[in-house]
């Protein structure tokens, strides 16, 4: 089987594997614990029956289960999703709110979790068993076992609260929310925009980063020792590219499956990062969805999610094989 071949048969499973996504999150939910019913019989949110009434066949919660399948699979399929039980305004509207708070956080504390590692990874893994080594490996084991919210929380008292260098959340100054305060200079509002990020994302660096050392470290010693590396060094190939071009593009497969999970799960943004930091994006409106029992808003986050970890996956396979001219399409 050739590429093409193995494309086809990769997109036919992953149809296949998000109808079974789509079914599997329906049930869950419809099994869920709470009754949506009576938390939107509140006295103090209808005033009349009719308008209670109304608000229920609004949300479809009187339709019978396949009827209710029929419009949730609808819903799914064409990114509308329905609903919030919260709000009542379109779910796709409240993704397109956050979502861009949630991708500019999350991506750049990937890119540089990653970039760090890996280049901590290959110099730890280059200098086995000295100080810079075991530094590395300390370093990242504790900062893997350390709490989110503890690193995010130590932050805000150091820098935010007692130093004052940076502001304690939020995506820009809340006083620019009042009439006429927004800033008319696109630079002032980017140098500001930066400032409320650094703290979120030196936090999720700081958590992410050591995973991608110890990773990077244990494949490049597999590969280390091996006789080709020896015959580069013989004519006289420079340490450097030794290490990023032979060793580490040989020792890769394992940093592209952590890589594609990691950027399959993007869009869920960091909920416990985005709580503290009172971070406007995926996450913080995950948290408040789980509060609230807002299963339309739930259903519609996890089936995101699970679509973005199947996309990553499906990615990372061909990117293997144009590493690994080794690995076959079959």
């Amino acid at each position: 089987m050739g590429l093409r071949g193995y494309i086809i048969k990769r997109i036919l499973y992953s149809i296949v594997l998000v109808f079974l996504v789509i079914t599997l999150n329906f049930i869950i939910f419809m099994l869920m614990p709470g009754n949506p019913i009576m938390n939107m019989a509140n006295p103090a949110r209808f005033r009349t029956t009719e308008q209670y009434e109304e608000q229920l066949r609004r949300f479809g919660l009187l339709d019978p289960p396949l009827v209710k399948y029929a419009k949730y699979v609808q819903n799914m399929l064409t990114f509308q999703f329905g609903y919030s039980y919260v709000t009542y305004g379109l779910i796709a509207n409240e993704i397109t709110e956050r979502l861009m708070n949630t991708l500019v956080l999350s991506i750049s504390c990937e890119v540089l979790a990653i970039a760090l590692g890996i280049v901590l990874g290959v110099i730890s893994a280059y200098k086995r068993g000295g100080i810079f080594d075991s530094l590395s490996v300390l370093f990242s084991i504790v900062t893997n076992a350390l709490p989110v919210f503890w690193v995010g929380m130590l932050l805000l008292l150091v820098f935010s609260f007692n130093l004052h260098w940076f502001p304690l959340g939020y995506t820009y100054p809340q006083e620019w929310s009042f009439p006429g305060r927004w800033p008319t200079n696109f630079l002032v509002e980017i140098q500001y925009r930066l400032w409320h990020l650094f703290l979120p994302t030196a936090t999720l660096v700081i958590i992410l980063m050591g995973s991608y050392v110890l990773i990077t470290r244990a494949s490049m010693l597999e590969v280390l020792s091996e006789d080709y590396l020896v015959t580069a060094r013989a004519k006289g190939v420079s340490e450097r590219k030794i290490l990023f071009k032979h060793a580490f593009k040989n020792a890769s497969l394992p940093i592209i499956t952590q890589v594609a999970i990691a950027f399959g799960f993007t869009l869920s943004g960091a909920i416990v990062t985005e709580t503290v930091f009172s971070y406007p994006g995926m996450g913080l409106w995950i948290w408040t969805a789980i509060e609230k029992f807002d299963y339309p808003a739930l259903q519609a986050i996890f089936f995101i999610i699970a679509l973005c970890v199947i996309i990553a996956n499906f990615l990372a396979d061909l990117v293997y094989g144009l590493v690994d001219p080794r690995i076959k399409y079959e």
